[in-house]
């Protein structure tokens, strides 16, 4: 098993490299280097005994049809893109340990799907989980942009045929496995984790306006800074997130204009992430965020605009899924651990139309989206472990 478990890690580091900046990985939705992907891991379900397609929406898939098996189907699947300058296993690694399975079930159990979503990262077109939405029938006018229309068919896709991606009318199950993305794992001395559930987002755009005019000449108590006033209402953004259990907040990009070191800045374009596992929390923290920065504006003679870019509910991962998750993490020797994660996955577009459950690995030192992300050998071999034995009672 721990061959398998290296193999693993040895594809997942290759695949690494098929990417759109020398010296890096990035690999976005539909770009070139994901040919190669679909190539290379292509070849490898083709020795497990899979057939091989990409759909219409750019998905790999690999299905082994077991003879004498049952109409069910179990699909196994994450993406294959990337963000920017990104680690080897975020996605992929979910991809890969579907393979393995496959490949270590030798012929034997049920019917099983690999699915390698083109698309969840949202980075070329600020658009997540286009991959997933495509398998469960829910690509919108809002999602199929001209752009992204264009990506697909410059891919050599048809997106007119996008229905033929559906999920088959046979998926009784989904299992997404992932590296955890944070540090609870690691600090718990724990190589794996059962996802209960996955934290609701609220994403938003906030725009200060004030006058800039010259730094020197304008006495602090005429001016209407743009950043100063952002300032404040940021630091209010982290008192609030510190004072909530489970909850997080995180402004994560500022544009600033005129963006000059000697004038008082006229605007600041500003990024709001909430996050909690509790719909009525974070629609509740949010409300409260916005009024706080509306009277910090008013109070600085400041307008403020602001935009909902996502509203993404909190999801609970199916309970009779997780169950039979947990039983297999015991049955295989290892301490069972549940968790909710705080980072959005396919997962929660799958759970809304099949039976859908997601197990974390342990990531060292909590690093992801960076290229030190890293996974432990024994830990991929755990993973491997919990699988197969869930593959037998699904």
């Amino acid at each position: 098993m721990s061959d398998l478990a290296n193999k693993a890690i040895r594809i997942c580091r290759e695949l690494a490299l098929c990417t759109e900046e020398p010296g890096r990985t990035t690999r976005t939705f539909l770009s070139p280097p994901m040919h190669d992907v679909h190539r290379l891991l292509g070849e490898w379900m083709r020795q497990a005994g899979m057939e091989v397609s990409v759909d219409p929406a750019g998905n790999l898939r690999g299905v082994r049809l077991e003879k004498g098996a049952s109409g069910k189907r179990l699909v196994i699947a994450s993406h294959l893109d990337t963000v920017p300058d990104a680690g080897a296993f975020d996605g992929i690694l979910g991809v890969v340990l579907g393979v393995a399975l496959v490949e270590a079930m030798n012929g034997a159990g049920p019917t099983i799907e690999v699915i390698g979503f083109s698309e969840e990262e949202g980075v070329r077109f600020g658009i997540p989980f286009i991959g997933s939405r495509a398998v469960v029938g829910t690509l919108d006018e809002g999602v199929l942009t001209p752009a992204v229309l264009d990506a697909i068919r410059a891919f050599g896709s048809d997106p007119a045929r996008l229905r033929a991606a559906h999920l088959s009318p046979d998926t009784t199950a989904c299992i997404e496995f992932h590296i955890e993305q944070g540090p609870v794992l690691e600090s718990l001395g724990l190589p794996l984790g059962i996802v209960d559930g996955i934290v609701g987002q609220s994403r938003l755009s906030l725009t200060f306006r004030g006058r800039a005019n010259h730094a020197g000449t304008t006495p602090m108590l005429l001016r209407r800074d743009a950043v100063a006033a952002a300032a404040e209402w940021i630091s209010h953004v982290e008192k609030v997130a510190c004072s909530e259990r489970g909850l997080v907040a995180t402004i994560g990009s500022i544009v600033v204009e005129p963006n000059a070191s000697n004038v008082i800045s006229g605007l600041a374009r500003i990024s709001l992430d909430v996050r909690h596992a509790c719909d009525e929390t974070r629609h509740d923290t949010v409300a409260g965020m916005l009024a706080a920065a509306e009277q910090i504006c008013g109070r600085r003679g400041i307008t403020l605009e602001h935009q909902q870019r996502l509203d993404q509910p909190a999801v609970a991962l199916d309970a009779g899924l997780r169950e039979a998750l947990s039983r297999s993490v015991e049955a295989s020797g290892y301490p069972v651990h549940r968790m909710t994660s705080g980072a959005g996955h396919d997962a929660m577009i799958l759970a809304a139309h099949v039976p859908t459950a997601m197990l974390f690995l342990r990531s060292p030192g909590g690093i992801s989206h960076h290229p030190d992300e890293a996974v432990i050998s024994a830990d991929v071999e755990a993973a491997i472990q919990v699988g197969l034995e869930l593959i037998r009672h699904v």
